[in-house]
This record gives C-alpha cells, sequence and structure tokens, in this order.
C-alpha cells in the first residue's frame, strides 16, 4: 500500500443501503472515504480487489449504512435509567427524576452518564444525536471524547436548575454554552433547549428564540407531550400549546418540537407552514402513557420528523432498533392497517430524514458523495437475520444494536469488531457503577 493513497478508508464486500432521495440500493457495494467525507459510492465489478487505503474493510455480506440519528436525548439521564418507573410523567418528573437532578447532577456525573449514553449509542449504531439537559459543558466534553457527532443544547427552565441556581441566569448560561463551543469542534453544534411552553415564560421564550435565530443555532422544546399540557396551556393562554409558541413567534425553520402528541389538524398545519422539525420518542411516550404522535399526519403535511429515544430514564434504552421497530408498529396497529409507517419510511426517518429535522440533512443522513463519513456496518450473519430478502426490513423489525459491528464518524472508526476505540468502556461503565448505590440510596 502506498502512504499517497487517496483514501483513508474503503469498505466493500457488504449491501450499501445508501437512503438517498431514490433509495439506491447496491448489492456489491464499495464506499471510498476520504478527508472525512464520502468519495465514492458504487457497484464493485465482480472480483475485482477494492482499491487501496489506509483502511481496507470488508463488510463480509453484511449491510453498510448510513448511522442512525438519534433526534432527542438527554444522555446524562442514563443515570436515573430504571429509578423510578412506570409512574405518570407528572410524578415521574416532580416526585422523583427533578429531585434526583437537583441531589446528583454535576459536571462529574454528567460526565459520567453521558459517555455511557454515549458508549450506549455508539455501539448501536448511533452516529448523531440531538440532546438538551444540564451541565451541557460536561456532556460536550463526552461528546468530544467518544467522537460522536452531536447537536448539544443547554437546558432553560423557569426555576432554580443544576448549575443554574437562579432562573434569572438560565438564557445567558445557554449564550455562554453557545460560545464556548461554537467552532471548537466540528462534530458539535451548540443549541438552546427550553424544557417546554409551561415550564419556560412567554419572557424566556423569546428571548431564547432571539438568541437562537442570532447564533443560527437549533431551538429545541417539549411540546403537548400530555392531555394536562394541552388543558393547562389552553385554560392560561387560550389556545393550543403550538398556537402559543406561534403567537409568540416561537416557531420557525431552526426550531424542533418535541413530542407533539395532542395536536390537532390546524397545529399541524401550523407546524409545516412554519417548517419546524419534529422529534417523536415512541417507547418514551409510550411508558409515560402520554398518547400516540400523530406522525403518518405529520408525514403528510412534509414535516421533517426524526425518531428519538428521549433519555434512557423513561425509555430504558438508547438502541434506535428498538425503537424503529415500535414506531413502526404501534401506527400500524392505530391505524388498524399493516401498510401505514413501512420500513422503508422508518428508516428514513431515523437517518436522512431525522437528520433534516435537526438541521444537518446537507452534512448527514444518507450515503452521497461529498456528505460526511458517518456510517455502520451490520452483522448479517445471525441467526435473527437468517434468512436475508430484504435488507431494510430486516434493519427495522429484526435487526438490534447488538448486530451493529463497525462505526465510522466523520471518517473516523470509533467502533471496530463491536469495540469502541475511542474510550475505555470498562472503565466508564465502573464509573456510573460507583455513582448509583448513592443515587439509589437518596
Amino acid at each position: 500500500m502506498q502512504e499517497d493513497t487517496p483514501y483513508d478508508i474503503v469498505l466493500h464486500n457488504g449491501t450499501v443501503l445508501t437512503i438517498n432521495a431514490d433509495f439506491d440500493v447496491l448489492d456489491r457495494g464499495l464506499v471510498c472515504i476520504a478527508d472525512g467525507s464520502l468519495k465514492r459510492i458504487e457497484e464493485a465489478a465482480a472480483n475485482e480487489p477494492p482499491p487501496e487505503a489506509r483502511h481496507v474493510i470488508d463488510a463480509r455480506g453484511g449491510i453498510i449504512m448510513p448511522g442512525l440519528v438519534n433526534s432527542h436525548t438527554h444522555a446524562a439521564m442514563s443515570l436515573f435509567r430504571g429509578l423510578a418507573d412506570d409512574l405518570p410523567l407528572t410524578n415521574w418528573l416532580n416526585d422523583h427524576i427533578f429531585k434526583a437532578e437537583a441531589r446528583w447532577l454535576n459536571p462529574e456525573s454528567v460526565y459520567a452518564g453521558a459517555l455511557l449514553s454515549c458508549a450506549e449509542m455508539l455501539l448501536s449504531g448511533t452516529t448523531t444525536c440531538c440532546d438538551g439537559y444540564f451541565f451541557e459543558d460536561a456532556v460536550a466534553e463526552a461528546v468530544q471524547e467518544a467522537g460522536m457527532r452531536a447537536i448539544l443544547a443547554q437546558g432553560i427552565i423557569d426555576f432554580p436548575a443544576p448549575g443554574v441556581p437562579d432562573p434569572k441566569d438560565n438564557v445567558a448560561e445557554a449564550v455562554r454554552f453557545i460560545k464556548t463551543w461554537h467552532g471548537k469542534t466540528s462534530l458539535i453544534t451548540p443549541g438552546l433547549f427550553c424544557h417546554s411552553p409551561y415550564t419556560c415564560s412567554e419572557e424566556t421564550l423569546k428571548e431564547a428564540r432571539k438568541v437562537a435565530d442570532e447564533a443560527g443555532s437549533l431551538l429545541q422544546i417539549h411540546v403537548a407531550e400530555t392531555q394536562s399540557e394541552l388543558h393547562e396551556i389552553k385554560q392560561t393562554h387560550g389556545v393550543s400549546p403550538v398556537q402559543y409558541l406561534d403567537r409568540i413567534g416561537v416557531l420557525n425553520a431552526g426550531t424542533l418540537l418535541v413530542h407533539a402528541i395532542w395536536v390537532n389538524d390546524a397545529d399541524i398545519a401550523c407546524m409545516a407552514h412554519r417548517r419546524v422539525g419534529v422529534s417523536v420518542a415512541t417507547e418514551s411516550e409510550m411508558k409515560l402513557a402520554s398518547g400516540i404522535a400523530p406522525l403518518p399526519e405529520f408525514l403528510d403535511k412534509g414535516l421533517a420528523v426524526g425518531i428519538g429515544t428521549d433519555g434512557s430514564a423513561s425509555n430504558n434504552n438508547l438502541d434506535m432498533f428498538r425503537e424503529m421497530d415500535t414506531t413502526a408498529k404501534l401506527h400500524k396497529v392505530k391505524r388498524l392497517d399493516p401498510t401505514a409507517l413501512n420500513a422503508k419510511e422508518t428508516l428514513t426517518l431515523a437517518t436522512r430524514i431525522g437528520a433534516e429535522a435537526i438541521g444537518l440533512g446537507e452534512q448527514i443522513g444518507s450515503l452521497e458523495v461529498d456528505k460526511r463519513a458517518d456510517l455502520i456496518i451490520i452483522d448479517t450473519h445471525k441467526p435473527h437475520l437468517t434468512p436475508l430478502y430484504d435488507p431494510v426490513s430486516h434493519l427495522v423489525y429484526a435487526a438490534s444494536g447488538s448486530d451493529v459491528r463497525d462505526v465510522i464518524i466523520d471518517g473516523q472508526i470509533v467502533v471496530r469488531n463491536g469495540a469502541p476505540l475511542t474510550f475505555d468502556l470498562e472503565a466508564v461503565v465502573e464509573a456510573v457503577q460507583e455513582l448509583a448505590p448513592q443515587i439509589a440510596s437518596s
């Protein structure tokens, strides 16, 4: 191999799912990577050896595809996985999670929890996440160490919060976070996360919108998640949560609405008009009995919709393959229609359309020349993936995160043969295990 080879990584001998607009599938696929971007994606000639590269990866008949995009996470909440299950959202938050956060969150614990979540996501094929939480600098440090791509947002809420004891400083802290991380690494895009319309005042929401627009940052917000929220906002403001946010100027193409369960046709039309992105977190929404987001209706109106896991305290995992399976099946049974939200549509939401929903559609989400090289290899030599008639169907209905063999982000190999290369997995697990008995005893 020559030192001046034009490629850093070449992947071959696998089925390439491009998930581009035409959904091209290459049975003998070849993918060539240089300088962090995709340079060649094509069908290889029979018996033709792959081009020379610094790393040549044989997919061994597996699936080569874009990395998954988790459009809604609270990564550090892995600290609270299983801490308070089988409770309504209000009780879960007010009686358990908010109290645990107030007592146990600090930069060190958030870093440990976030790195644990990065490990879980990377090992299950997620290459990009969209996160919002407190002490987000520590989340950013964990994400940077792991080598993930992420949109990260400092949490904003109108009462004392971890790291922000005075609510008057909440937006200012988000501004500081954006300034700190803007341009620091190409893999991290900083933004803002307003918790909800009922925990943030109109003044706070307007200020956050102004900051996001000036910074060119994404503004994330939970909205219309429960019936009680719908009733509270209607009673207080006379309109639905979506209409309220629109009325005060929060909604635009730089907004990600998370959950959006209790919305009507007028709300959806408004969302489409403002070109907002949407993230649904089906397993979390089911577990908290919040309701079912009208995902097919969103797609009918042309909304960019991503699939997210939410935090692992309310899911309780970050496996996007499980999330795809559940999401597709839930909408089939809701509509009593087995053709609703088919496998191809679902996989697209977890990749290309999910990337569009969080504002990264130009960079990632599909395997296309000049996009960033974020991709994964699925090992299909498993009993539960045999026989393989339709790779797309298998990915949504049969595969799991444990089938991911290799992960490449921005042209860097971060997982090889199921093992992370950027951090010590055992040390990450041990760090959280040490915290767990203290959290459990509180």
